[in-house]
């Protein structure tokens, strides 16, 4: 039986387990689309511009921890769609991105829409390829199926040729992907090298990031956290995809500053640093001095790419392996030290427990004032808009946030969000993400309430992305925290001491005259919106739109005042 390059590439893409396709096509992905007419395994999930199309479907595999497939138009396509999987590349997001590609009989006389989107792609996926034969469909997707779900997981990007997809070839090998078993333990020399660091020290802490949830490894953090007495920091803002460590737990210690000083200043008391799950270190903007870590800091590192371990900085301990496995051995090595501990150690990590838990809770307590005092002010503060919906969250709440000026990390600074799953940050910064990531993670998990908070500014690079809730009937409720300015770029210039913005004077940074009505923008959309002020108005209306069965955009006009810095703890 013959069988096409795109039935044969269908054929492997549901032996992967994929049963939805993103997706905004032209006439050189024309040959799928039919395809997909009669194949009624896949979902066709529509967008109407690349960058959304993208945003959903790294969402879509964030949360439901496969793989998520997109199909872009050509060289056009990609390039809209650059910046989102930009994103996904910082994430490690296992993407396989396909785009058509002109005919083989026509490429010699460069013909329009042409280009080579391999080269283009390649720095921002793992595994960069055009399939130029229709035997080779197959492998290639067997291929890009593990090399995007095999840690470091990634984005992988095909070409595919319009006339390959519509070859016709006999004798196909549609074998599905069988991935590799990726739990390959740690060495037990540098667990026991890692164990002889962390009772030693005095004061150790843990720097937690995104890949611990993302392999499945929190309980296994928590234990070691438990163990040591250690306080778990969340990695800097710039990272910070995914909760690590439940933020509720009383050796929770709220996030990473993102600027050296800040840093230098925040880890000075902790003489050795367990680091799992993050990159060590990926900052924003330099500011003096050069190196953000103390020099007493002893490092252990554990983490599934080598590239990650020593990167920045020397370690004393670089642990190369499974980030759930490792953080079980560890636990498991730290509980057989126990009895042979002396007294006086033993008595050591109780006060550094007991000292770390009231130092949150003062924390805790002073955020819980600052919200207070500001609860009467119109219009609502950053602070005052996030201690009102913390109070309206349910347990299994899925949150994406796109506001960072806004939102701050409050919700895990008072303890709101219980379980460590359901938060998705912002991670490659490239805009325009938030609003197609909530659409991603609600077709993923459709029993869970989403709540997407995006700064306009962020929301206006993927506002297309509002037909596709609408069209697919997804209740996702978008809060537009809505300041009408670039708000993080204003603290940037101060931070760069610019002259004009320490006076507050800026040029193209601020979002008016006209400011955008993005409730008319979403009703065009087909997506029901308000504006509203009021806090108490604003969480009914949250809680009355997760119980049906319509997505819901709601605009908050919020305080225009910019911060002097982004805080994180």
């Amino acid at each position: 039986m013959k069988t096409s390059g795109i039935q044969a590439a269908l054929e492997l893409l549901h032996g992967a387990g994929v049963r939805h396709i993103f997706g905004n096509p032209g006439t050189t992905e024309l040959p799928l689309n039919e395809a997909l007419v009669s194949d009624r395994r896949f979902q066709y999930i529509l967008g109407l511009q690349e960058v959304p199309v993208m945003a959903m479907a790294d969402g879509y595999a964030m949360a439901s921890g496969g793989l998520a497939v997109v199909n872009l138009h050509i060289s056009c396509g990609l390039g809209h769609a650059m910046g989102i999987l930009y994103n996904a590349f910082r994430e490690g997001t296992p993407l396989l991105v396909t785009a058509g590609q002109t005919s083989r009989k026509l490429r010699f006389e460069d013909p329009i829409l042409a280009g080579d989107m391999v080269a283009v792609a390649r720095p921002w996926t793992k595994w960069s390829a055009e399939v130029n034969r229709v035997e080779d469909v197959p492998n290639a997707i067997r291929r890009a199926v593990q090399a995007a779900l095999t840690p470091p997981t990634g984005p992988v990007f095909l070409s595919l040729p319009v006339d390959v997809q519509m070859e016709l070839a006999e004798g196909l090998d549609l074998t599905p992907p069988r991935l590799p078993s990726t739990r390959v333990r740690p060495p037990l020399e540098a667990l026991q090298r890692a164990v002889e660091v962390l009772l030693s020290a005095k004061n150790p802490a843990i720097l937690a990031g995104s890949r611990v949830t993302e392999r499945d490894a929190v309980q296994e953090l928590v234990a070691v956290a438990e163990r040591l007495g250690a306080p778990v920091i969340s990695e800097p803002g710039t990272t910070h995809g995914r909760l690590a460590f439940p933020c509720e737990h009383p050796l929770y210690g709220q996030g990473l500053p993102l600027w050296s000083p800040e840093i230098r200043e925040r880890l000075k008391e902790y003489d050795a640093l367990l680091v799992v799950g993050m990159d060590l270190l990926r900052l924003y903007m330099h500011h003096e001095p050069d190196r953000p870590l103390p020099e007493q800091i002893k490092l252990v590192q554990l983490d599934e790419d080598p590239w990650q371990l020593n990167k920045n900085y020397p370690l004393d301990v670089g642990i190369l392996g499974d980030t759930k496995a490792g953080l079980a051995d560890l636990g498991t090595m730290l509980r057989l030290c126990e009895p042979q501990l002396a007294p006086e150690q033993r008595e050591l990590i109780r006060t550094r427990t007991l000292r770390h838990i009231a130092a949150h809770q003062a924390a805790r307590n002073r955020l819980e004032k600052d919200i207070a005092g500001d609860r009467e002010l119109r219009p609502l503060t950053p602070r005052a808009l996030m201690g009102s919906l913390a109070r309206t969250l349910p347990d299994n709440v899925a949150v994406i946030e796109e506001a960072v000026t806004t939102t701050n990390t409050t919700f895990e600074r008072l303890g709101a969000l219980k379980n460590t799953t359901g938060y998705f940050g912002h991670r490659g910064w490239a805009l325009g993400w938030g609003l197609g990531v909530s659409i991603g993670v609600k077709l993923a998990w459709p029993e869970r309430p989403v709540l997407a908070l995006l700064g306009e500014g962020a929301a206006s690079y993927g506002i297309q992305g509002l037909w596709s809730a609408a069209r697919y009937q997804l209740p996702v409720v978008f809060v537009i925290c809505n300041n009408a300015q670039y708000q993080i770029l204003k603290i940037g210039a101060k931070g760069l001491q610019l002259p004009h913005a320490l006076a507050d004077e800026f040029e193209g940074l601020d979002l008016v005259g006209p400011e955008v009505d993005f409730v008319k923008v979403a009703e065009g959309f087909g997506v029901q919106a308000k504006r509203i002020s009021e806090p108490d108005e604003l969480c009914d209306t949250i809680q009355q739109a997760w119980q049906g069965n319509r997505p819901l955009l709601i605009d908050v006009p919020i305080s225009r005042t910019t911060q002097p810095r982004l805080q994180y703890g």
